[in-house]
């Protein structure tokens, strides 16, 4: 279970907000779909972290989103560029405390802040904003499931029902209608892309599905930490979370979603000493006269339109080098040694398809701009 974290300027926050609906300002946000070349302002909370520094990366690219606002309390003062060198070319305001945003000329919030901060925050933000929530505070549905596994009672429970899940080619439909989207984590997005479509097809059992997964070290964030110090961490890799880490949950609800009845994972995560890059290997039992062809096929038809998610071909195998700096997940089908099982390997970039990409893509489609939009960075090779 994970500490409660501190409440971060919130009271200020709220009398902010309320300045900021005054009838004194004239600004109205964007609520309906955006016309080709008009400007979308975005908000950036917590934007001295990695999610919230590929946000900036990846809008650089994007036609019509334009940064208005960003935060970071430890930051407030400086120049984005002081604090990430690589963006020093980007015309960015600069870094403010939560509790000083202006949110009057804003029509959509990116929230990238540490797990247990968000909900308050967002409580205080008008209610004409589209948000993309990237912690895992709006993810989990039970409220009573969510206390059990992040330690602490949620603090906006009429949010939690409002939220859409943002696992973006699952849920295209829910999401261009939603107002606040909880992007999903990195680890549930690579398990549930491949797997969600063929336990909705019914072609895997729902018992005995075995998860390995590894992810770079950026997916634990930027904070100091002594277990992720290099020569912790070097020339190794480190399972952790193996009772209970806090993705089950959440790629538990998805998958019993679309079976109709409860799925019960065996996950284990790794950490490898890498920067980015997340690689999930899934073993599962596939249901009476079913093949790996069928797998291969169902995958291969269901996302046969979609731009981000390729199922490789013969016997290629999904490699993380191969999906770096890139919003795309590729996956691939193999057959297993046990007979009636099968392997199936997915990779994806965990700070982009695994979170910042993805909350973009998200954001896209509430606005209704295609959701490829600002998203087409091809993968980084070597």
């Amino acid at each position: 279970m994970l500490k409660t974290t501190p409440k971060v300027g919130l009271p200020q926050l709220r009398v902010r907000a309320s300045v900021a609906s005054s009838p004194q300002k004239q600004y109205s946000p964007k609520t309906a779909e955006v016309k080709s070349g008009e400007e979308v302002h975005i908000a950036v909370l917590g934007a001295n972290g990695y999610t919230g520094a590929e946000i900036v990366r990846l809008l650089a690219n994007h036609p019509q989103f334009r940064i208005k606002v960003m935060t970071a309390d430890r930051k407030a003062g400086e120049q984005f560029g002081s604090v990430f060198p690589h963006l020093i070319t980007q015309d960015l305001p600069n870094l403010v405390a939560i509790k000083d945003a202006d949110f009057s000329n804003v029509d959509a919030v990116f929230c990238c802040l540490p797990h247990g901060t968000t909900q308050e925050i967002i409580k205080g933000l008008r209610k004409q904003l589209k948000i993309v929530d990237l912690s895992a505070d709006f993810r989990l549905r039970d409220i009573n499931e969510y206390a059990e596994w992040y330690g602490h009672s949620h603090r906006a429970p009429e949010l939690q029902q409002e939220a859409v899940y943002g696992l973006t080619e699952v849920l295209q439909g829910e999401i261009r209608n939603a107002r606040l989207v909880a992007n999903p984590g990195c680890y549930p997005t690579s398990i549930q892309l491949p797997l969600v479509p063929l336990i909705k097809a019914k072609l895997i059992k729902l018992s005995n599905i075995i998860i390995d997964a590894k992810s770079g070290v950026s997916g634990a964030g930027r904070g100091a930490k002594e277990a992720n110090l290099y020569t912790e961490i070097a020339e190794g890799i480190h399972a952790y979370g193996i009772k209970g880490h806090r993705h089950v949950p959440e790629i538990e609800q998805g998958l019993s979603e679309v079976a109709e009845s409860k799925v019960t994972i065996s996950f284990t995560p790794n950490l490898i000493c890498m920067k980015r890059g997340m690689q999930s290997t899934m073993f599962v039992e596939m249901a009476p006269g079913v093949t790996v062809s069928d797998l291969y096929q169902h995958l291969k038809s269901t996302y046969e339109g979609e731009e981000f998610v390729k199922l490789l071909h013969g016997s290629s195998v999904p490699h993380t080098r191969h999906v770096v700096g890139s919003n795309y997940c590729f996956m691939n089908v193999f057959e297993d040694r046990i007979p009636g099982r099968a392997i199936i390997i997915s990779a994806i970039d965990n700070l982009v398809k695994g979170a910042s990409g993805q909350a973009v893509q998200n954001l896209n489609l509430m606005m209704g701009l295609p959701e490829n939009t600002g998203l087409q960075y091809q993968p980084l090779f070597p």
